[in-house]
């Protein structure tokens, strides 16, 4: 169990950081715009079942670590992350904020570089096409 809490721990925050920062290089900007379009699915779509930010893997970190004897776990890992790494709690509805406006903003980074590419490589095909 504990090789799970460390396995979930170190693929969950690579993600989270992937999903705020993946669109800055041109090779992982597609797999960037894929991370977050089902990472804000799994909110929005999940979420009416289970709650608005709703995240399968939090869920399944959770339930390991509750086998592991945690108790009063956050509502999310961001809170959950933040106090294991500093032993501080903090506010939920920052937490809240701050990941939502994280996941908008790179949401709209990563939308404006893949179009502007897709955008870039149709212009080249149609020069490429008419010489």
């Amino acid at each position: 169990m504990k090789f799970l809490d460390i396995f979930f721990t170190v693929f969950h925050t690579c993600l989270v950081l992937f999903n705020l920062f993946g669109w800055i290089w041109k090779k992982t900007r597609l797999a960037n715009l894929i991370t977050l379009l089902v990472t804000a699915g799994s909110w929005s779509i999940l979420g009416i079942f289970y709650g608005f930010g709703y995240c399968p893997l939090t869920d399944w970190h959770f339930n390991i670590l509750e086998k592991l004897g945690y108790t009063n776990l956050p509502d999310s890992y961001l809170s959950f992350l933040f106090t294991r790494l500093t032993g501080l709690p903090i506010d939920q509805s920052l937490v809240d904020t701050v990941t939502l406006w994280g996941l908008i903003i790179a949401l709209t980074i990563s939308l404006y570089l893949n179009i502007r590419r897709c955008i870039k490589a149709r212009r080249k095909q149609s020069a490429d096409q008419s010489d």
